[in-house]
């Protein structure tokens, strides 16, 4: 059961501190905001700005739920739905390898954050210690379930794609 644990900690503490790093980087490193928000409205996202605000917060907030193993359901939703609107708007066109700008990082980050939560945050966890874990299918459920709901709302509310003219 130990060994159990000390995984599921792993797990949870790479996907975690990757996910921070990722919306530090967003936040502060290269173009800042203002570079995030750019490469947002790049992709056909509406008020870049505050695509860029929503996705650091989501994604440090996620990665610090992750490492302490708190709210792991939710936490693994946040990160689904992140990977899902980055490999539907960012990395799909470019195929699967991630050296080609494929979606093949956030393919591994969406599963692995969505089996977490089918197998739970673990025996060394917040939730554990509260006793509020939620995992197997419910977990799974609510964790999918958040992340595509999230997904398609954010998508319907800002998704608008510049048409590109078609020759007939």
């Amino acid at each position: 059961m130990e060994a159990e644990a000390a995984a599921l900690l792993l797990v949870r503490a790479v996907v975690g501190i990757t996910m921070i790093a990722h919306g530090y980087n967003h936040w502060r490193g290269g173009g800042r905001i203002e570079g995030t928000a750019r490469w947002f409205g790049g992709l056909g996202l509406k008020h870049g700005t505050l695509q860029a605000w929503m996705s650091v917060v989501t994604e440090i907030g996620a990665g610090l739920l992750l490492v302490a193993g708190l709210l792991t359901p939710l936490a693994c939703a946040a990160v689904v739905s992140v990977m899902l609107v980055a490999g539907l708007l960012a990395h799909r066109k470019n195929g699967f390898f991630v050296f080609k700008d494929g979606y093949e990082y956030v393919l591994v980050l969406g599963a692995t954050c969505l089996a977490l939560a089918l197998l739970g945050p673990g025996d060394w966890s917040v939730d554990e210690a509260a006793g509020i874990t939620v995992d197997g299918w419910t977990g799974g459920g609510i964790a999918l379930g958040v992340a595509v709901a999230a997904t398609a709302g954010m998508l319907a509310t800002f998704w608008r794609p510049e048409k590109t003219e078609t020759s007939v």
